[in-house]
């Protein structure tokens, strides 16, 4: 077929394996989810095999969006019966059909990381905890990891007896599990745990869902962790195929569960396979690419792969080395102006990072020269507070969940305080009924605050009327209106939420178009699992940090930091060898981000956050130097050729091999040939930097080089 011409022959190997276990091995660039989709174009046009008995899981919406586009592009209509979809929305719908059996609900409450949040505040204010003492971020991460691990609280509490710390974070943990159960809740740890226990105990459901579907393909195999593996085994049983797709090389995801060895024992447990490799890079350039593979060549822990491109170009990879933070962030500006002068969007260019707090010197310098910027992965869409409340609304109407209830009773302001509040949650306690029960079927107040409290409830019972009559985005109109959240948002001149609610409503129609059977819980339901929605911006430099990075692709990309302690990260690197080897994979990631151009900076001086001097990354001296330029800016603001390790290695051979070896030290008076009298200032691996009288300044010169030597001291006679 035409649409297959195009594929080379690694591509074209992986498309038509007639294995029942295929793992592919994608490079960076190599054109993955064009092999994904037309696999399953394969299966289904030449295997005649119906697309609802395939199931493909991406990890993310914009990845499974893409592929329903692609896959729509090659054979129209004709996929639309295969079930697309992240890993989370597949346990949502397993969940919906059979959580029963686990004595749940099928219109549980899924919670978010904003309703976590929620939840925790209010075991932090009965307990009287403070934030500063536990964070919140880390009492969610503390929640997560005893649930992946399949700790029971009664276990946490067992571990935590020598803690004063851990006793209260057993503590959250109790509460948190406690009001989740209460209220029917789940949150994302637990739709993949709740799934993954129900097939577990019910043989005939997990019989039912392996026959749904004979052929199993996942993406990004290289991220999944131990519990998505469980579940992905447990699809796949023993009649059922299984396609991964990955790449070990980009494995860095490990904070958060992923373990590189499912892809690499991938052969181990799956017999008979077979492994295809895609090394043909179709976005990089080839010093780019050259670089980026020397560099990950020094891993030891992965598969054996060079990837190749066609791409050529004169340019090579660029190291800078500037005297601070403040001198670095400028030098990047002052890139990013010429590049955008010569005609390139700023949206083609990107600065990566290890750590956020990088982003504060870039930032200064880019606001002083008036030159716009977004930070990628900052403050999502849902997750803006005025959507927050609309779909909190709109929860209340399917629901009625006590988070959506304690978010819009008071919202906008009724009077209904937290002593309010606490009353209510006196008589829910009591009478065991959710919140908006008490609200509807109780009178616990008198006067104002009664009629109120009737008010809103009469609302929320005229907006159950009209959700069975309005289409989704008059529905959303509706509750703006009669909530008086467009008029509270107006009058206080929030007239970016306002823009925010109307694209909310646009974003519901969208949904309708795309889905015109769907009610409003399937829409609220893919709202909880969307979280990468992405927004128009205006044309505006991309900051971002290396993880955020990942599966994106630009012209020009800048990596600063590049300082040993900074990147590799100093507190990875407490994990040894596999610590350095991910921040390695990091590295790799981030330079395969680029297609034309590569910049790398590191800055010199003394760092805070480090408590020490900075020096380059080792990560630098691991870059083939055929295809990279070393500068480094002078003591007076001078740009100059900076020594390439295979200069301090000469140099330093040369010395072992007759030449006669000078020891310098700090503080050492030299003399050069050329630069003159000078003070050594600091000495690492060979090379020193040293002070010389005006105009030279600052130089860092291999210490066996020829044109240097060592003054001798004058003694007094």
């Amino acid at each position: 077929m035409e649409i297959y011409d195009s594929l080379n022959p690694q591509q074209q190997k992986a498309v038509f394996s007639k294995a029942k276990y295929i793992r592919v091995i994608a490079g960076a660039g190599s054109g993955k989810t064009r092999v994904l989709t037309l696999r399953m174009v394969h299966l289904i046009q030449d295997l005649n095999v119906r697309p609802y008995k395939i199931c493909a899981l991406t990890f993310t919406n914009k990845a499974s969006l893409e592929m329903k586009d692609r896959l729509k592009l090659y054979i129209g209509e004709g996929g639309s019966g295969v079930w697309l979809s992240t890993i989370h929305s597949l346990c949502v719908r397993i969940l919906r059909e059979d959580i029963n059996a686990l004595d749940y609900p099928r219109n549980f409450t899924i919670l978010d990381a904003t309703d976590q949040r929620t939840v925790l505040k209010e075991a932090y204010r009965e307990f009287n905890f403070d934030v500063k003492e536990i964070s919140l971020n880390s009492a969610i991460d503390y929640i997560s990891n005893m649930k992946g691990a399949e700790v029971s609280v009664k276990r946490a509490y067992e571990m935590a007896y020598k803690s004063d710390l851990d006793l209260k974070k057993a503590k959250l943990y109790e509460y948190y599990d406690n009001r989740l159960k209460k209220m029917y809740g789940l949150d994302f740890d637990d739709l993949l745990l709740f799934t993954v226990r129900l097939f577990k105990k019910h043989s005939a459901i997990l019989q039912k869902w392996q026959q749904r579907h004979d052929h199993l393909l996942v993406d990004e195999f290289q991220d999944i962790d131990h519990l998505q593996y469980t579940l992905i085994t447990q699809l796949v049983g023993t009649q059922n195929s299984l396609y991964v797709v990955g790449d070990p090389d980009q494995t860095i995801y490990t904070w958060r569960g992923a373990d590189v060895n499912i892809i690499l024992d991938f052969t181990k447990q799956f017999k008979p396979n077979e492994t295809v490799y895609l090394t043909q890079n179709y976005r990089s350039t080839s010093n780019i690419l050259k670089g980026a593979n020397a560099l990950i060549s020094h891993n030891k822990y992965r598969e054996e792969k060079d990837l190749f491109t066609e791409l050529e170009s004169d340019h090579r990879i660029l190291h800078m080395t500037l005297n601070s933070q403040e001198e670095e962030a400028n030098w990047i500006v002052s890139r990013v102006m010429e590049i955008e002068a010569s005609g390139v969007p700023y949206n083609d260019i990107a600065v990566l990072y290890r750590s956020n707090y990088l982003s504060r010197a870039i930032e200064k310098a880019l606001i002083l020269n008036s030159i716009p910027y977004i930070i990628y992965g900052g403050l999502r869409f849902y997750d803006r507070a005025e959507i927050k409340d609309v779909l909190s609304y709109l929860r209340m109407l399917v629901v009625a969940d006590d988070l959506s209830f304690l978010r819009t009773v008071n919202l906008p302001k009724r009077g209904l305080g937290p002593k309010a509040i606490d009353r209510l949650r006196a008589v829910s306690f009591e009478k065991q009924i959710s919140l908006y029960e008490v609200a509807k079927n109780y009178n616990p107040f008198k006067g104002q605050q009664q009629a109120s409290l009737a008010g809103y409830v009469a609302l929320i019972e005229k907006l159950k009327v009209l959700s069975l009559e309005k289409t989704l985005d008059q529905l959303i109109s509706d509750i703006l209106d009669l909530s008086l959240l467009r008029q509270y948002y107006t009058e206080a001149h929030e007239l970016d939420r306002v823009e925010n609610v109307k694209e909310l409503i646009s974003d519901a129609r969208s949904f309708m178009n795309m889905y015109p059977e769907a009610n409003l819980d399937e829409y609220l339901q893919s709202v909880a699992l969307y979280g990468d929605k992405s927004e128009i911006v205006e044309d505006a430099l991309q900051l971002m940090t290396i993880h955020a990075s990942k599966g994106l692709e630009f012209d020009h990309v800048f990596i600063c930091g590049l300082s040993e302690g900074v990147f590799p990260n100093e507190r990875s690197m407490s994990d040894g060898k596999r610590g350095l080897e991910e921040e390695r994979r990091l590295a790799y990631v981030a330079m395969t981000r680029a297609k034309k151009r590569l910049y790398l900076s590191d800055s010199q001086g003394f760092s805070f956050v480090l408590n020490k001097g900075q020096v380059t990354s080792r990560f630098i001296n691991e870059i083939d130097e055929e295809v990279i330029d070393h500068q480094q800016m002078g003591y007076y603001g001078q740009i100059e050729q900076k020594p390439s390790a295979t200069e301090v290695n000469n140099y330093l051979r040369a010395g072992q091999t007759g030449q006669k070896q000078i020891r310098y030290a700090k503080g050492d008076v030299v003399i050069h040939t050329t630069f003159g009298e000078g003070i050594v200032i600091r000495l690492d691996d060979g090379v020193a930097d040293i002070a010389f009288n005006h105009p030279y300044g600052l130089k860092t010169i291999v210490v066996n080089h020829p044109a240097l030597s060592k003054k001798e001291k004058q003694y007094d006679a």
